[in-house]
C-alpha cells in the first residue's frame, strides 16, 4: 500500500467506495488522515463498513472542516452535470482530486524520480500498459502495474527509484489528476468516446492531452487528427516528444512499417524489433501498440534486445484478441472487449479471408455500417443478442448470416462451418461490435463464456492457460 500522508491530520472526503474509493480510504488512514467516506449505493456503503471503513454522511457534512474531495473516477464531475459532492465542495472552496493524484503527491514526497509510465488512449490503453510492464519484468525490473487495469494505484507499493509504476489512465482518472508529471506519458489515439461525461469530443481529447503535458517526455500517436494537433502544439512549446505511426515515417520517434519496428531520427531510420510469428500482437491497432510501448522504453534507455525479448514472449491480454485454440487448420479468438465497430473493425482487418464471425449484443449508435468495407473477408456470420435484426439488416445480401439468438448456438455453427472451409485458417472470431448488457453482466463473463465453450469442443487444443 502507499500511504497517502500529504493530508496528515487533516479531514478528508472520498466519496465513491469501490475497489479504488476504499483502497483511497485506507491510504488516507494509513497516512494520518482522517476520512470522511461516503457513497450512494446502500450496498456501496455496507461493503465498506465490513471492510472497517468508517461512513460519514456527506450529505450531512460541513464542508469547511473538509480539507480535499476525493472523487472516485466513475463520478461525473462535469458531465451530464456535475455530482452533488462536486457541487458541495466548489461551494466550499476545496479541491477535488482522485486517487492517482495522491500517488503523484507522494512521489513527488518520496521520490520525484522514480519512473513512471502513464499511458492513455480511446484504444490499446490496456494492451500497451501490459506490455510496457510484461517487457520490464522480462528484462528483471522491479513493476507496479494498475489503474485503470488491475489493481488500485494506492494498494500499489511506494515509489522508488529503482521501482517502475505503469499506470493506465482513462480520461475521468486524468481529469482529477492535475499534477500529473510522468516520466513518459504515453497518448495513442483520440476517437469519440464518453461524449456523455465530456460534452464534445473536443474537451475529451483536450483532457486526454493533460496525461502529456507535465511528461519528462511525451509520446504521441499521430495517426488521427486530434493527436496529430496535440504532438504539434508538444512540439511548439519545446517538449520532448516522440511521434509514433503506423501509417507514415515520423521526424522523431517510432513507426511500424510492416511488422518491423524502425527508430527515427534526424533523417536516420534504424529498425528495433521485428512483430513477425507475434500472434498475440496480431493487426495493425497491435502495431500501434507496440510501437509505443517501444518508443516509453526507449526513452528510459532500455536496448533493442530488452525491447525485442518482452515482445517475443507477450501473452496477449484476456478478451482482446485472445487466441483460445485450434482444431486443426481452424483457429478461435476471443475479442469479447470489442464492444464498439471501431474496435471490431481492427480485429476483421487481421485477418484477410475466411472469417467466421460472431457478433452481436446491446448496439451502440451507428451499428455496423462502418464495417462494411470488411464484408468480404467474411465466410459467415452468426448474429446473438438484441442486435441480430438491425445488424440482419446492414449484412443484407453482402454477407451470409445465420441468427444464432446464443452464444453456445452460435459457437457451434462457426466451428462446423469453419471445419468445413477450405481456407488454409479459417478463424472463429468473437468480435461483437456491441455491449454485453443484453445477455451477460459485462464483456468479461461474455468472453468467458466463449473461452469455456470452445474448451469443451472436440478435438480443440488449447494455448497454454486458455479455457478456464
Amino acid at each position: 500500500m502507499i500511504a497517502a500522508t500529504t493530508f496528515a491530520g487533516k479531514t478528508v472526503a472520498v466519496f465513491g467506495l469501490g475497489a479504488s474509493g476504499n483502497a483511497t480510504a485506507r491510504a488516507l488512514l494509513a497516512g494520518g488522515a482522517r476520512v470522511a467516506a461516503w457513497d450512494d449505493s446502500e450496498a456501496s456503503r455496507a461493503a465498506s463498513e465490513k471492510q472497517g471503513i468508517a461512513l460519514s454522511d456527506l450529505r450531512n457534512a460541513d464542508w469547511s472542516g473538509l480539507a480535499a474531495l476525493v472523487l472516485a473516477p466513475g463520478v461525473p464531475l462535469t458531465h451530464p452535470e456535475p455530482h452533488w459532492t462536486v457541487e458541495r465542495a466548489k461551494a466550499a472552496g476545496i479541491e477535488i482530486i482522485g486517487d492517482v493524484e495522491l500517488y503523484a503527491r507522494e512521489r513527488a514526497r518520496l521520490a520525484p524520480d522514480a519512473p513512471f509510465i502513464a499511458i492513455t488512449g480511446t484504444n490499446g490503453k490496456s494492451t500497451t500498459t501490459a506490455l510496457i510492464a510484461h517487457i520490464l519484468r522480462e528484462a528483471g525490473r522491479d513493476v507496479q502495474l494498475g489503474g485503470n487495469i488491475g489493481k488500485a494505484i494506492l494498494t500499489l507499493e511506494p515509489p522508488a527509484r529503482d521501482r517502475f509504476h505503469v499506470i493506465e489512465m482513462s480520461s475521468f482518472q486524468i481529469d482529477l489528476t492535475p499534477t500529473l508529471q510522468p516520466s513518459a506519458g504515453v497518448l495513442l489515439n483520440v476517437t469519440p468516446d464518453h461524449i456523455d461525461r465530456h460534452g464534445t469530443v473536443e474537451h475529451y481529447a483536450s483532457v486526454k492531452e493533460r496525461l502529456i503535458v507535465g511528461a519528462a517526455t511525451a509520446i504521441v500517436g499521430v495517426d488521427d487528427d486530434y493527436c496529430r494537433a496535440i504532438h504539434e502544439r508538444a512540439e511548439a512549446r519545446g517538449q520532448d516528444v516522440l511521434a509514433v505511426s503506423i501509417k507514415t515515417l515520423v521526424a522523431h520517434g517510432v513507426v511500424a512499417m510492416g511488422r518491423k519496428l524502425v527508430w527515427a531520427s534526424g533523417g536516420k531510420a534504424k529498425a528495433i524489433a521485428d512483430l513477425e510469428g507475434i500472434t498475440s500482437l496480431r493487426g495493425s491497432h497491435n502495431a500501434q501498440n507496440a510501437a509505443a510501448a517501444a518508443a516509453a522504453l526507449a526513452v528510459l534507455a532500455f536496448t533493442p534486445a530488452d525491447i525485442q525479448r518482452g515482445l517475443s514472449t507477450f501473452p496477449g491480454l484476456a478478451h482482446r484478441m485472445e487466441e483460445i485454440g485450434r482444431i486443426g487448420r481452424v483457429l478461435f479468438v476471443n475479442d469479447s472487449k470489442a464492444t464498439n465497430a471501431d474496435s471490431t473493425g481492427k480485429a476483421l482487418a487481421s485477418w484477410e479471408h475466411d472469417i467466421y464471425w460472431i457478433l452481436g449484443g446491446k448496439p451502440k449508435d451507428g451499428g455496423i455500417e462502418s464495417l462494411k468495407p470488411f464484408f468480404p473477408r467474411i465466410g459467415k456470420a452468426y448474429l446473438i443478442g438484441a442486435a441480430s435484426d438491425a445488424f440482419a439488416r446492414t449484412l443484407g445480401g453482402e454477407v451470409a448470416f445465420e441468427r444464432s439468438g446464443t452464444l453456445d448456438a452460435a459457437l457451434a455453427s462457426a466451428a462446423r462451418d469453419a471445419a468445413a472451409s477450405a481456407g488454409a485458417e479459417p478463424v472463429v472470431l468473437l468480435s461483437p461490435a456491441c455491449a454485453s448488457y443484453d445477455q451477460y453482466r459485462n464483456f468479461e463473463e461474455r468472453g468467458d463464456h466463449f473461452r469455456r465453450l470452445v474448451a469443451a469442443l472436440p478435438g480443440v487444443t488449447l494455448r497454454s492457460g486458455a479455457g478456464a
